[in-house]
This record gives C-alpha cells, structure tokens and sequence, in this order.
C-alpha cells in the first residue's frame, strides 16, 4: 500500500484544542527531568538500606548532626536500639514464659536436627545459641525463633557428603560445614545489603511447597536408620536407594527395642499436639513433650541398661560453650568451590523458608517485615555462627508456632531461649549420655508433618495448573533424584514461566467503561464504548525488550489490521488513530525502540497516526533521546489514555469543521 501522508499535531494545536489545562499536563510528560542513572540507582539502594529515609535527611549538612546521622545508621543496622527504648518488664514477663518454652522444644530438636545434618549432637545445640542471639540485635521479626531446621540440615548433609565422607573423615566433613555456612552468611547478607531479594523470589511458593513435601518425606525415611537400629545405610537421598539400604540392613542384626521405644515416644508426642491443637490453653503441651520424652527415655536406658541389649544411644556431648571455629574455615584447597554453590544454594532455601514464616506471623500481628533487614540479618548471624562452630540456622515453622502460641512479645524469647541452651551446654550434657538415638528419631519424624501441605498442593491445582506442574516436579525430583535435581527442575520450569509471559505479553484492544474515564480490555467488558476511527490498544509488560519488541509489534499489527476488517464493512469508516497505553511500560531498550519506529512506519503507511499515552519515565527519557517523539509529533503524547481519546476526538472535529 501506498504511504499516505498522517495528520500532524503539535503541541500549539494541542493547546487550542485541550485547553489550556489539559495541554498543560500533557506537557508534564515531555518535560519530566531526566531519571536517575545507573550508580545514582546503587547508591540510593544502598543508602536507603542502612539510612532509614536516607535522601531527605541527608540532603543538607546542616539539617543534621553527623553523630545523628550514625545513631540513624545503627538504629537501621540494629532495630533493637528503637524498640528496646520502649521495652517494659510486662512484655519481659511474656518473653520469660515463651523463651522458656521455646528452649524446652528447641533442645531435643537441636540435637536430632545436628544428627541429621551428619554432625555431632552438641553442634546443633551450638547452633541454637550464638545466631539467635545476633538475630536478636538486628532481625525485625518479633516471633521468628532461630536455630537449626529439618530441611537446611537435609539439604546439608545431602550435598556436603559428596565431597567429604563424614564417617571416615569428619573433620574434614565439618569443616566444609561450617566453610559452607561463612559463604550462606556472605551470600544473604549481599541479597540484603543490595535489595536483591528477588533472587529469593527464584523459588516460587509452589517450589516451595513441592521441595518441602519431599524433602519432608526424604528426612522421613532416613529416620528409619535411627529408629530401626540399623548400622549401615545409604548416603543418596533419593527415595528408593534408602528403602533399598533398609531393607538389606534388616536381612542382618538390627534391636526391635529401638523401634518399640521410638514408635512409643513418637505417639506420645503427637497425643501432645493433637491436645495442645484441640485446647489453646494446653499450648504448652506439643512444646514440653519432646523434651519430657527425652527425659523420660534416657532415664528408661540408664535405670534398665538397654544399651547393653541393642538399645543405640547418643553417648558423650562435649559441653561448654561455643569454641572458636575460625580456624577451621577453608578458603584455600580444591572444595572452596563446592562450599560458595552449596552455600548459595543453602543461603537461598534457608531465607525462603524463614521470610515466609516471619511474614506470616507479622501480617497476623499486623505490622511490616523488611525483607532486606531480615536477609542481613540472617547473613550476619550465619557469619558470626560460621565462626562459633554454628552451622546453617534460619526460621522454624513449628518452633516459631509455640513461641507465638507461648505469647511472646518480642524477640527477646530468643534472647531467652538462647541463654537457656547455653545452660544446659554448660550444666546438663552429661545427663544426656544415654539418651536414645530413636528418641531424636522420633523427635524428627514428630516435626514433618507440617512441612506436607496437602491441601496448599490441591488449592495450587485448582488456581494454576502450571504452578501445580512446578510444584509437582520440585516434589517428585527431590523424592527421587536429589535435593539439587528438585530444586532446579522446579527453577528452570518457573523461570520457563516467567520467560513464555515475558516473550508473549498480552496485547489487550481497549475501550471506556460508559459513565466513566477508566479504560478496560473490551473482551473481559463486552458492553464498553468504541470511539470511531481511535483505536486504543494496552501492552501489557514491564520491559518492551530484545525478547518481545518484535512479538508486539506483529501483535498490534495483527489488531490494527483485524479492526481494518471490521470497520471496511462499514462504508466510509476507517481506522485514524491508534491509542498506545503504556502505562504497564516500565522500560524499554534499543530493540523496543526501534520496533515503535518500525510500528510508525507501518501505521503511516496504512494512513493511521501513533499516539501515546502515559510513558513512564524511563520510556519517555528515552523516547525523547531517540528523536521518536519528534518522529510521531510531540503533540501526540499524552498523559493519560483519557486525555489522548479526547484530544483525537477534538482534534477530529476541528479537521471536519474546516473541510
């Protein structure tokens, strides 16, 4: 076709036809400042992470003293400095009992969640000291409790065993451990520090809820080897090389009174949680009853001498407080590359599952979690723990339930609970000697349940069946591959998700919602007015990219030429003008701008004009270094879609007044 010259528009015509008022805003769009660049972007992310409105108080010398200034900054680093001005001993007395109560499930689960995790029993009790005691200084959750955790232990063990065995070398199996936990603490203390929590993100809530299934049923099975007695199992976690090493250990000796006595403390642990679940007031019930079955087990073994008769137990714990790990850091040999992936791996698990837990006890609450602080946080108590001879803490689910059905107040019931660990380290280890291994078994297989969520999986079924596929393979490639194949199965098909809707965003053709000035996609509103010969279309995507320009450009193409259609029917009617809402437009780089260009050409070539209707300001920046919105006319940007209706409405009545 033939090109035919478009109507020109500038913005003297604008403001003869507009008005003055509305001409005048659709000049806020032309002459907006330019935006900020790339390193005024990093330095106003980092100030803003440490200096609580960091442009406005810092934006005069005299506005603010430089020792105000580094009360600000601490008091952003350290939260505890704000509200422990306001700390009362009412909210002390709530914080004891919940601290208290906290301690009394945290210890059995420290020990068992140590075993698991391949280490020493002492070294999960370590564990439950010295990171809740930093998160306390700088988290900003109030009922988060801190220590170690089923999966992270998991997850661990599973990974670090493949390049150190810990039974013929456990030092060097420890080492890696706590090498593994300095870069999981370096790694979420960057996230935080640059606001990139969006790399959390990479594990959406239904890979989260898929890799806790299995993870859950993996940790599960492993527990028989504790609960049978068994001395040989299996170092794979997948699911049938574990049942396949168990049932080749029961062809040799294994003790049933180990299994009689687990199983028997196991139910008397979940007849605790069920009363505790059925009566608020019995909340205390579920959180004693791990420790009462340690108790009560160790004293079984000692007073009958059931070790003697197969009965397998924990033996020594070495006391004391926390000794100095420092030395034992590797950042030299050929595993430092294997500690950075298994840390950044393992720093990414542990903040997905604790930011979920703290927000969903601060939104019952009703108050914000700074998802940044809380990454710095949990980077900086995972350093300080990496050298404490701490592995990998993070948020527990189930003990931050008690500790807000205990009614804490604030995160001093870690402080507490931390103090009272440090206690038994130092007073009561010995008594623990005789302690059963099934006993931490049970104690284990006691937590999981609230990691399968059944009916969270249906409702992903029933809301997004592609989410469900993301959720199902986590689960699946966890129970039998490994934690490493479920986690990035279940990342490559989300980031398949995100790339498909990027590469393919919706193109929505637009019309007005009668009686009104909103703008709404005429499939989902059938009964929305079109204006004759203005076509108004909405690109809906952040990022007009090398990935999609081409995509959008054939699309609206594609809806311009389906109107043409419709309209040829009608004798004399034709398409004049074509709306492009931006609004959804965030950016857009040298691809997306030469496909407007192409788009205009085009356009022009059909005899219809380009107009544009709220570019944002990254977009308008750019449009107006690129010359294209003198290529289309700088009286064909508008502000709002309302407004660029309007005018070409205006602007068609007054070309019809003059003919």
């Amino acid at each position: 076709m033939d090109s035919q010259p478009t109507e020109t528009f500038s913005v003297e015509q604008q403001h003869h036809v507009l008005g003055p008022g509305r001409a005048e805003t659709a000049r806020w769009v032309l002459n907006s400042p330019d935006p900020p660049g790339l390193l005024d972007d990093l330095k106003n992310t980092i100030k803003g992470t440490f200096l609580p409105h960091g442009n406005k108080s810092t934006s005069s010398p005299t506005k603010q003293s430089l020792q105000k200034r580094a009360f600000l900054f601490l008091e952003r680093l350290f939260p505890i400095l704000m509200w422990g001005r306001n700390y009362k001993a009412s909210k002390f007395k709530n914080d004891l009992m919940a601290g208290l109560t906290l301690a009394s499930l945290s210890i059995p689960q420290s020990i068992g969640y140590a075993t698991l995790a391949k280490l020493d029993p002492q070294y999960g009790l370590y564990t439950s000291v010295v990171p809740p005691l930093i998160y306390a200084l700088m988290g900003t959750s109030r009922e988060i409790a801190i220590g170690p955790v089923a999966v992270v232990s998991m997850l661990l063990s599973s990974m670090v065993q493949k390049v150190e065995d810990p039974v013929s070398n456990p030092t060097a199996y420890r080492n890696l451990v706590f090498t593994t936990t300095f870069f999981a603490g370096i790694f979420q203390a960057i996230f935080g520090l640059f606001r990139l929590g969006f790399l959390v993100d990479f594990l959406s809530h239904a890979a989260v809820v898929g890799f806790m299934g299995g993870a859950a049923i993996v940790i599960g099975l492993q527990q028989l080897k504790g609960l049978l007695g068994i001395n040989h199992s299996t170092t794979r976690t997948d699911v049938i090389s574990v049942l396949h090493a168990v049932f080749n250990s029961l062809h040799h000796s294994w003790y049933p009174l180990n299994f009689v006595l687990g199983c028997s403390f196991l139910v008397l642990i979940l007849i605790a949680r069920f009363m505790g679940r059925r009566k608020k007031r019995l909340f205390w019930l579920p959180a004693i009853a791990p420790l009462v079955s340690v108790i009560l087990s160790t004293l079984i073994v000692f007073l009958t001498k059931a070790d003697r008769r197969g009965v397998k137990i924990v033996k020594h714990i070495k006391g004391g407080l926390n000794p100095s790990s420092a030395h034992q850091l590797q950042f030299t040999g050929p595993h430092v590359g294997q500690a950075a992936k298994i840390g950044i791996i393992s720093a990414i698990v542990a903040l997905t599952e604790a930011i979920a837990v703290g927000r969903s006890f601060a939104s019952v609450k009703g108050y914000h979690l700074d998802g940044n602080k809380e990454m710095l946080a949990m980077g900086f108590m995972n350093i300080v723990g990496s050298l404490t001879s701490c592995y990998i803490a993070t948020g527990s689910f189930s003990r931050t339930a008690v500790n807000f059905s205990a009614g804490c107040e604030t995160v001093v019931s870690n402080i507490v609970m931390a103090i009272t660990v440090m206690l038994c380290l130092e007073l009561f280890t010995r008594l623990l000697y005789y302690t059963p291994v099934a006993i931490l078994a049970s104690i284990i297989l006691s937590a999981l349940p609230g990691l399968i969520d059944v009916n969270e999986a249906y409702n992903i079924w029933k809301i997004d069946k592609l989410d469900f596929l993301i959720c199902i393979t986590a689960f699946f490639g966890v129970l039998f591959g490994s934690v490493e194949i479920g986690l990035l199965a279940a990342v490559i098909i989300s980031f398949g998700k995100v790339i498909l809707q990027s590469l393919r965003p919706k193109i929505e053709a637009l019309g007005r919602l009668p009686g009104t000035d909103i703008f709404c996609n005429t499939d989902q509103y059938p009964t929305i007015t079109k204006s004759r010969g203005i076509f108004i279309i909405g690109i809906n995507s952040a990022l007009l990219c090398f990935a999609n320009a081409n995509f959008v450009r054939e699309r609206i193409m594609r809806e311009v030429t389906e109107e043409e259609d419709e309209l040829n029917e009608d004798v004399g009617r034709r398409t004049q003008v074509l709306i492009l809402d931006m609004s959804n437009v965030m950016n857009i780089d040298t691809t997306g701008l030469i496909a407007l260009e192409e788009l205009h050409k085009m356009l022009a070539s059909h005899g219809i004009q380009l107009a544009m209707a709220n570019p944002r300001w990254q977009v308008i920046h750019k449009l107006k270094l690129s010359k294209f919105v003198d290529k289309i006319g700088r009286g064909w940007v508008f502000i709002t879609v309302g407004e660029a209706l309007d005018a070409c409405l205006a602007f068609k009545m007054a070309t019809l007044s003059h003919c």
